[in-house]
């Protein structure tokens, strides 16, 4: 595939490549221990890469509605919107042919940073209305990366985009990132059933595998399966989520306008995927920070809405603030 890659930078240590082809994060550089650095993000070495293995959805934007809805289906205006069900009988991050699949515009770009953009037409995957997207990566300031996600709606839509980036603070080929800390301030978290679809409210995250409210060892008293699920977000001031590598001391912050974020811990990622620079992941070997509308919401009226009404203009922020800890 013809796409153009982008290489924007903080001016100082952190970097970050980009490709228009799912408006994707190929590369993030941030500095360890004695300014030691590593790339933190998993993927591929080209975009061929990622046109062979779509599954993993390694640093896409995904969307229309990204994450889960059960069955595809959901009443809309007095009847019922039936989507593109990629995942046995549920919609998953957009359908077959999500955003992650598409070659977007590209709109602007400089040094330290690109604006991506798609439109997505009325009817795409199921979809009602016709949506203009753009997401725009920028170094705001060292050591600091925003990504900022919009669209606006030709017609009342949903909209739940997210970036699918995992992460290991290590850098390639370090193995599982068990190991590797992390604390998210999240009391709540939503319980799912066999397909990963939300049971219904949320629960306590406290005397369970989910609760990150200290910060602590992502491998710990992992239930089997791993973790694939929406995490419930405070919502306060400080950061959603911190995430260090004890071994090096590269660390981040992450803050979002999001009302949650899904916590994937790569537990089904295959055994001997090729990676980067010749590097072979496996199970664990990073995690996502998808924050987003929680799953399954047009299901749930009780949910975070994702409803966006004609001329409305979806917004979603994510600001990454990398440090080095003690």
């Amino acid at each position: 595939m013809d796409t153009q890659v982008f290489k924007i930078s903080d001016g100082a240590d952190c970097s970050a490549v980009l490709s228009a082809y799912g408006a994707r994060l190929m590369q993030l550089w941030a500095p360890g221990r004695a300014g030691v650095l590593a790339d933190i993000v998993l993927g591929h070495d080209d975009v061929q890469g990622y046109l062979d293995h779509p599954g993993t959805y390694f640093g896409a934007t995904c969307g229309r509605y990204a994450n889960r809805i059960a069955g595809g289906r959901f009443e809309w205006l007095g009847g019922v919107v039936q989507l593109d069900c990629n995942e046995g009988i549920n919609h998953l991050h957009g359908g077959a042919l999500g955003f992650d699949k598409r070659l977007w515009q590209v709109l602007r770009a400089d040094a330290r940073g690109v604006t991506f953009g798609l439109h997505s037409p009325d009817g795409e995957m199921g979809f009602p209305g016709a949506l203009d997207v753009e997401v725009r990566y920028d170094f705001t300031a060292p050591g600091r990366l925003q990504i900022v996600m919009t669209a606006t709606a030709a017609a009342d839509t949903v909209v739940n985009l997210v970036n699918h980036a995992y992460f290991n603070m290590a850098g390639q080929g370090s193995g599982a990132a068990d190991a590797q800390l992390l604390q998210i301030d999240a009391d709540r978290y939503l319980p799912v059933d066999a397909a990963l679809l939300p049971l219904g409210a949320p629960a306590d995250v406290a005397g369970t595998p989910f609760d990150f409210r200290v910060l602590r060892a992502i491998g710990v008293d992992v239930p089997v399966g791993g973790i694939d699920h929406n995490l419930c977000l405070n919502g306060g001031v400080g950061p959603a989520v911190v995430a260090v590598d004890p071994a090096s001391g590269r660390g981040l912050r992450l803050f979002t306008n999001q009302p949650g974020v899904q916590l994937y811990t790569g537990s089904y990622l295959p055994e001997g995927l090729p990676g980067k620079a010749g590097a072979a992941y496996g199970a664990r070997a990073g995690f996502t920070l998808e924050t987003q509308v929680w799953p399954d919401s047009p299901n749930h009226p009780d949910y975070p809405s994702a409803v966006v009404k004609a001329g409305g203009v979806y917004h979603h922020e994510m600001t990454f603030a990398f440090f080095v800890a003690d």
